[in-house]
């Protein structure tokens, strides 16, 4: 475990930007940002989500992306191995995203097939499983999961890349675009789109006034809600974006705050909520380094 500094030409850099140019953004470091570890498992080497479990604590829930197993891998904070479960009757696409959501269950696991590099998919997949025990898996064992529900997704403007999205109490789930080529933006999908089946068109929401600029590693690559369900956090590369969430799921940015922590992960992917301050970032390997996870304190309320 070792505090990080952050790359401070780079901040003051960004501080410093004309006033005209700014966003509504107040750039500022985090308040703590502590590397917890490594994933161990060498097979997860494109953990690109993250998700705290609530019905298990100290279960963080995660993924490989594109052309891997239908593989999920539940491990602690500090990326020790906790069990790996085959998703049954799932194929992994592009998978890039996972949440966790109320379910007739109780909680389940959606997995978001949602990657699409080229914005050319004409639709795109989710798959929903109650979440597993992790009490069942043994050491080295690979255990199937229940069979998942699916559910085909088409955008009503054509194709996005998604690599985040979040349910709320209800089992809404929403949807944040990367940022590619059409700003970033936020769709919801209501909890009812599962019960009709088949396929669903996710409804526009709203564009969130993030300006995407992959120069300094401002694509979306996953956000999560709060457990107390007031606030969004969207993760870029290279900062966490704060929203409050409104009427209908809106969201207004939370005080204008944008925690910048800079490019310190190989490949920053994940980020879930392990309370309603602090928040654990994950990342994908690297030639030179395993995926990382980090432990993260923005001076959130």
């Amino acid at each position: 475990m070792r505090l990080l500094t952050l790359p401070l030409p780079v901040l003051a850099a960004l501080i410093a930007v004309p006033a005209a140019a700014q966003s509504p953004w107040k750039i500022a470091p985090p308040t703590s940002i502590v590397q917890l570890g490594t994933f161990q498992d060498t097979t997860l080497s494109e953990a690109s989500a993250a998700a705290a479990s609530r019905a298990q604590p100290g279960v963080i829930w995660t993924l490989n992306d594109s052309g891997n197993p239908a593989w999920i891998y539940a491990v602690d904070s500090a990326g020790h191995s906790l069990g790996i479960f085959r998703v049954t009757g799932a194929g992994n696409f592009d998978w890039e995203t996972l949440t966790l959501s109320p379910c007739p269950t109780g909680s389940c696991l959606i997995i978001g097939d949602t990657g699409d590099n080229p914005e050319t998919r004409p639709s795109v997949k989710l798959y929903r499983i109650p979440e597993p025990r992790v009490e069942r898996a043994a050491a080295g064992e690979l255990v199937p999961t229940a069979a998942a529900d699916s559910l085909v997704i088409r955008y009503a403007d054509g194709p996005h890349d998604v690599e985040a999205i979040y349910a709320d109490a209800s089992g809404d789930l929403y949807f944040v675009s990367k940022g590619r080529s059409k700003g970033i933006l936020l769709f919801r999908l209501p909890a009812s789109a599962w019960t009709a089946g088949g396929s669903a068109v996710p409804e526009f929401v709203d564009s969130l006034p993030i300006t995407p600029n992959i120069s300094i590693g401002h694509w979306v690559s996953d956000a999560a809600l709060s457990p107390n369900g007031r606030r969004v956090a969207v993760r870029t590369y290279s900062a966490v974006f704060f929203f409050t969430v409104g009427a209908g799921g809106r969201l207004t940015p939370d005080q204008g705050r944008e925690c910048f922590f800079g490019m310190l992960e190989p490949q920053g992917e994940g980020i879930t909520w392990l309370d309603d301050t602090r928040l654990l970032l994950t990342s994908e390997s690297s030639s030179a380094s395993r995926g990382t996870l980090y432990l993260l304190e923005c001076g959130q309320p």
